[in-house]
């Protein structure tokens, strides 16, 4: 047994002690964190649930592929490999989705790649900003999101043409 296999246990006894020393009922207050912790999935379940049935619709529908192919011409000339559209497409929407593509990416293209490292890249550098939203506004009962999504998703924008730039200027294309 290494010690990083106790570092998780030993901050649990930490805190246990802790909140004893300072005579918090630590048994009641998880209880209470995990009866609000059951609330919160009730209250975001609905838009996850729409969220991953219409990633699931979009894929099935062939939407993607024919999107890709729209798109090829005008990122080639950014210098993003035009195969990790669909990448692009999904990460704001799904992060078990886009590490599907991405592994599918990495294993047809090969992980030392210049489109298996942009995708690596993006996926580390980029958020799944609609789950985000949904899982947060959800929490907070915000139902607006105003300019939330749209400032989220140039975020992402910016983190793809940046994760392919970085990559082009460490390992080139």
């Amino acid at each position: 047994m290494n010690l990083t296999s106790l570092v998780i246990p030993g901050l649990l006894a930490a805190v246990a002690v802790w909140g004893t020393a300072r005579r918090v009922d630590v048994y009641g207050a998880l209880c209470a964190g995990a009866a609000q912790g059951l609330r919160v999935t009730a209250q975001i379940f609905p838009a996850l649930l729409g969220l991953m049935t219409a990633v699931s619709m979009f894929r099935a529908s062939g939407a993607l592929e024919w999107l890709t192919a729209l798109c090829a011409p005008a990122l080639e000339g950014l210098g993003i490999p035009p195969e990790l559209m669909p990448l692009m497409l999904i990460r704001p929407i799904s992060g078990g989705g886009a590490l599907a593509v991405g592994s599918d990416l990495i294993q047809s293209c090969g992980p030392d790649s210049y489109p298996g490292r942009v995708a690596a890249v993006m996926l580390g550098s980029t958020e799944t900003t609609f789950y985000t939203v949904a899982v947060y506004f959800g929490a907070a009962g915000i139902l607006r999101t105003r300019y939330a999504i749209p400032a989220a998703l140039a975020a992402d924008l910016a983190g793809f043409a940046a994760s392919a730039l970085t990559v082009r200027l460490f390992f080139g294309p």
